[in-house]
């Protein structure tokens, strides 16, 4: 048998993940062993007299250099010495969410110096998050409100309707302690306002007072 044809027949029982194989050759007639080792050479295989072993990684073809040994009509014994596969891939990493008073630090840190009122949300990842989320935040008063997992609370820095900014940030932080995960955004800011006989500004959000 040819020895491209010996090889088709490894290749047919080979595991689909195979990443290496190790083949033994072993050439028929002692005299071509020299011009067989030239023809293997890219392969660059150890050598005992006629007995040849080499490697092929997967994206190599050895057919060409098989089809050109048995062009010059050196035949011999093609076998598969051992098979190697590819690793499993690893699992993509989960991408990790920022936890919450991270993101409002960032957020914080953005404002004016003199800013006063955020009316801000907190966009939870999961359906399952929002009964106990709410529960947790339920000292800045959220409002579910914009989605289904979206709660929405104000923050007043000085006096007025919202919630002391250490206070929101302290509720945040007890989500991130439970593993509450989620996205938080500031909708409106608001600089030095100084509320009158009120409770502060209101906001208008699709006709309604927030």
């Amino acid at each position: 048998m040819k020895l491209e044809d010996q090889w088709h027949e490894i290749d047919a029982g080979l595991p689909e993940d195979w990443s290496t194989v190790a083949l033994s050759l072993m050439i028929a007639e002692d005299d071509r062993a020299d011009r067989a080792a030239l023809i293997l050479a890219p392969f660059t295989p150890g050598r005992r007299g006629s007995w040849f072993r080499f490697q092929v990684r997967r994206e190599q073809d050895p057919v060409r250099v098989l089809r050109r040994l048995d062009e010059e009509g050196i035949r011999g014994l093609l076998d598969l010495v051992e098979t190697q596969t590819a690793p499993p891939p690893k699992p993509a990493e989960v991408e990790r969410k920022r936890p919450l008073v991270e993101q409002w630090d960032e957020l914080v840190s953005k404002l004016p110096p003199d800013w006063s009122d955020t009316y801000s949300e907190v966009e939870l990842d999961s359906t399952d998050f929002v009964q106990r989320g709410a529960l947790l935040l339920s000292p800045v008063n959220p409002a579910l409100y914009g989605g289904p997992t979206t709660l929405r609370f104000r923050v007043a820095r000085r006096a007025g309707y919202g919630t002391a900014p250490e206070m929101s940030r302290r509720c945040l932080e007890r989500l991130d302690e439970e593993h509450i995960t989620g996205t938080l955004r500031f909708l409106r800011v608001l600089s030095a306002t100084n509320p009158v006989s009120t409770q502060g500004p209101v906001w208008r959000m699709a006709g309604r007072s927030v």
